[in-house]
């Protein structure tokens, strides 16, 4: 199987779908590389060091889709709706696509993807099981956010982190709340700690008071009922918007009491649910900071606004977007991983002609055979579910 690699297209995307370091790895399923030139640069990895690695160099981005049997993208239409579309005329039939493609989000741009008949693989719906965890990209880059979001606010916040003991007298350490205990939370929560802030963490998944513990912070407990908070797949539920109220109300006193802010809820296919009002910023110290990492879902501040940075009340209120691609080498080599992971998963499954019957398969496969087969992209595109599965389904021959 030849394995296609692109420049991202996204405007300010400086990450690369895969890094010269997962090409063994490709070797080894029998995949070899093709790469558009200066594809990894911007992430620290030149042409020079893919060919080192056995991966050829392609001229132009066409040439890598009319050659590849797959082509792997960071964001692919879907997740890039500014300059995505443009790959569409370059997909062919049965040719596969990797990436992260926000079908939830952009159900109407995966019906596009399946008008090529191209077989789509979104990296964000990869199942939360022990034999994916290799896979799953969306928790890899919510490690990278997680700890940027930190030091974003560091920079931002007129004070340091930690307590410092000097000749001129101690300076006390600044108190950070991080809502949301994911992998994003959970990342953020222990840099917060390595800086020296005194840290506290909430979620409303009963499950997530022990990790937060066990990072060394506090947990903040509210009189909420949260038995159903979390459904099958670890995710967050959505609340009605009584619950919201009420926890807006029990969290008011916390973020008072906070110089920092960070917030991480999202509820995949939703809009953010708004946490903190503008009574709540108004009520933080003069030179609090929000970070708000839901930004690109509508914000769990209701004063964010996406890609800019509010002041209001002396409080920054920060709404960063694609904060993953700003720590690209890194960004990229974790991405790398998990995706040559996934490669290697089809290829085994599809020779062994086991495809859908596998759970990963299965539930990441968006569209095929020039349908959109995924379920719950189907029911956001208002589309009865399919009768039979997907075409080829059992036969292997991705």
């Amino acid at each position: 199987m030849r394995v296609g690699v692109v420049k991202e297209a996204f405007p300010g995307e400086r990450r690369v779908a895969l890094v010269p370091g997962v090409i063994p790895t490709l070797a080894k399923a029998d995949c070899d590389l093709l790469i558009e030139a200066e594809a990894g640069a911007e992430a620290g990895y030149p042409d020079a060091l893919y060919a080192e690695h056995g991966a050829r160099i392609a001229a132009a981005r066409a040439e890598v889709f009319a050659q590849a049997d797959a082509v792997i993208q960071v964001l692919g239409y879907g997740a890039n709706l500014a300059t995505g579309q443009a790959d569409l005329p370059l997909l062919r039939r049965d040719q596969i696509l990797i990436g992260f493609l926000d079908p939830l989000a952009a159900p109407a741009a995966i019906r596009e993807v399946a008008a090529t008949g191209a077989a789509a693989f979104a990296m964000e719906l990869m199942p939360r099981i022990t034999r994916a965890q290799s896979m799953d990209a969306l928790s890899a880059m919510a490690t990278v956010i997680g700890y940027k979001a930190v030091l974003m606010a560091a920079a931002a916040l007129p004070r340091m982190f930690p307590m410092l003991m000097t000749a001129a007298g101690t300076v006390t350490p600044a108190r950070a709340l991080i809502i949301g205990a994911g992998v994003m939370g959970l990342q953020a929560i222990a840099t917060a700690r390595r800086l020296g802030a005194v840290v506290s963490g909430y979620d409303i998944r009963p499950a997530a008071k022990e990790q937060i513990l066990s990072m060394g912070a506090r947990f903040v407990e509210l009189p909420l009922e949260t038995s159903a908070a979390q459904d099958e797949r670890g995710y967050a539920r959505v609340q009605d918007e009584g619950f919201y109220r009420r926890q807006r109300e029990l969290l008011g006193r916390v973020v008072a009491e906070s110089d920092v802010v960070i917030t991480t809820a999202v509820v995949p296919g939703s809009k953010a649910p708004v946490l903190i009002t503008a009574e709540m910023v108004a009520g933080m110290p003069p030179g609090s900071v929000v970070v708000d990492l839901a930004a690109e879902r509508g914000g769990n501040c209701e004063l964010t606004r996406a890609g800019e940075t509010v002041m209001s009340h002396g409080v920054s209120i920060l709404g960063p977007v694609n904060l993953a691609s700003t720590v690209p080498y890194h960004a990229s080599q974790l991405y790398a991983r998990t995706a040559a992971a996934f490669l290697v998963h089809l290829a085994k499954t599809g020779r062994s002609g086991r495809n859908l019957e596998d759970e990963i398969t299965r539930e990441t496969l968006v569209t095929h055979g020039g349908e959109v087969v995924q379920p719950r992209v189907r029911r956001a595109l208002g589309l009865d579910p399919l009768a039979t599965d997907p075409p080829g389904a059992g036969q292997g021959g991705f």
